[in-house]
């Protein structure tokens, strides 16, 4: 990848898809064709004109590169597998955060190598904040015309943080094994980008996700720093013959020896 062409071209195609995704946004609500998908989650007219418009950026810069997206995910196993790189891509990650207009959602992309995500962009729509992290390059944050490097960190109060949409009994019982009482409840990919910028040094879920859900975000917060394990401290891989994820942990270094004692038992 080329850093000075191929960073900002990508984060050009995200700001396109969240721009579409704004047109949606702000239109009333009976004009968002909002759909049930086969797992019951909501699927609306913004997710497919994002997918359109990151399907066929990508394809015009990258044109040897397939993309794996939520809205264009039914590419066999027999076929993925075979597949070196790849973009896994969320066009609206937070649909619920979308449709309850709390402005927590985000347009993921993610490039995907040797089973790993190498480079991920988030952005997100309603602050036109954007994220992206490189492997080995490190993470960064554009906010208001200005880029600076962010970093996963440690503190002696750990703060985690959690989804809006889903909470469970097994993420409070291990966050209280853990001694962490703070918890920061937000929406979409975002978690991962708080704990890419140090706000937060924690994120467990439990339960299941899908890869497009997690990519961008594993990127950027493993390129800030921070680790991103499955709830039993193993490798957390992608192309997966089901694309559905397990639970997962993604947290700062400091906190390595509490959870590797821990994960055992998750």
């Amino acid at each position: 990848m080329d850093k000075k062409r191929d960073i900002p071209a990508i984060a050009d195609i995200a700001r396109k898809a969240g721009e579409a995704i704004l047109d949606v946004y702000h239109t009333d609500t009976d004009q968002w064709e909002i759909q049930q998908k086969h797992d019951n989650s909501p699927l609306t007219l913004a997710d497919t004109v994002s997918h359109r418009i990151i399907a066929d950026g990508l394809k015009s810069i990258f044109p040897a590169i397939p993309m794996l997206s939520e809205e264009g995910k039914d590419i066999p196993y027999e076929k993925r597998k075979k597949m070196d790189r790849y973009w896994c891509v969320d066009p609206l990650d937070g649909t619920k955060e979308f449709i309850s207009r709390n402005g927590e959602f985000t347009v993921n992309i993610a490039l995907i190598a040797g089973n790993e995500p190498v480079f991920g962009v988030i952005y997100v729509p309603v602050t036109g904040v954007l994220y992206y992290g490189l492997k080995d390059e490190g993470s960064f944050k554009t906010e208001g015309g200005e880029t600076r490097r962010i970093q996963a960190s440690p503190s002696h109060n750990p703060v985690a943080v959690g989804s809006k949409s889903h909470k469970t009994a097994e993420e409070e019982a291990f966050l209280s094994s853990l001694d962490i009482r703070d918890v920061v409840s937000i929406g979409s990919s975002l978690k991962f980008c708080l704990i890419a910028e140090g706000k937060a040094q924690v994120y467990y879920r439990h339960g299941p996700t899908m890869e497009w859900d997690t990519a961008a975000g594993h990127a950027i917060a493993v390129a800030s720093g921070a680790r991103m394990t499955q709830a039993d401290g193993s490798a957390f891989v992608y192309n997966k013959p089901s694309l559905v994820n397990g639970s997962f942990i993604c947290y700062s270094v400091n906190l390595h020896h509490k959870i590797a004692a821990l994960s055992s038992g998750v």
